[in-house]
């Protein structure tokens, strides 16, 4: 079965060259041209992935973006924006998107994000069926319990409030505890794709995981910084 895919965008230029391009890859895409019909063919269908526009008609993608998260759905959201936007990558990533692209784009371009935040929402469902295959449903590390087939993360009985970048970071984290791991490495695995060396990206999200997991942020119990080299989510004794 191939993936859905929903574009939304105002330019009706912009909508054709991303559906031409989409189907011609083997994908299944719908389509809206503001921000409201965006939000409800979302909620209404669940498509494996969303393209959608910062600047929208009715409400914008931000807006769009966080009603969609409110309703705890987890679509991967690619964000489009045009150059002259003012847009802080950082503060989309922790509103919801997985993803941005400033205009004009090729569609070679759109086709390898697309195929790389899909790529990563697929590992997060193989997690889940390796878990499974244990006959378990949950990563346990000390009193941190991750959940892929849920997108939940517990902390001893606290259900922690995690974006879908932050939930895919402490999952890779958790999958490797105990193992170094560099913010390129980290950069690559979670946004699959490298952000130009923004490390700070890896950074931002570290430092808000920690706020939800770490009984002292100024010393950290789970997520060691190693000096140098990048983060390491510490085994605790007992799990």
């Amino acid at each position: 079965m191939s993936k859905k895919i929903l574009v939304v965008d105002d330019e009706q230029s912009i909508v054709t060259l991303l559906k031409y391009n989409l189907e011609q890859a083997g994908y299944t895409v719908i389509t809206a041209n503001d921000g409201e019909e965006g939000r409800d063919l979302a909620l209404e269908q669940v498509p494996d992935l969303m393209i959608l526009d910062l600047m929208l008609p009715k409400i914008d993608g931000i807006e769009v973006c966080k009603q969609i998260r409110q309703q705890k759905v987890m679509i991967p959201i690619l964000m489009l924006t045009a150059k002259d936007d003012e847009f802080d990558k950082v503060l989309g990533l922790e509103l919801g998107a997985d993803d941005y692209m400033t205009k004009p784009f090729s569609p070679r371009e759109v086709m390898a994000r697309v195929k790389a935040i899909l790529r990563r929402s697929q590992a997060v469902i193989d997690a889940a069926e390796h878990l499974r295959a244990e006959q378990k449903d949950y990563l346990q590390v000390g009193e941190l319990k991750v959940y892929p087939e849920q997108y939940e993360a517990y902390f001893g009985s606290t259900l922690l409030e995690l974006t879908p970048k932050e939930f895919e970071l402490l999952l890779y984290l958790t999958e490797n505890r105990g193992r170094v791991l560099t913010r390129d490495q980290l950069l690559s695995a979670v946004w699959n794709y490298d952000f130009a060396g923004d490390t700070r990206i890896v950074d931002v999200h570290i430092s808000h995981l920690r706020d939800k997991i770490e009984t002292n942020t100024k010393k950290p119990v789970y997520i060691k910084t190693i000096r140098g080299l990048g983060y390491k989510l510490e085994e605790q004794k007992g799990s």
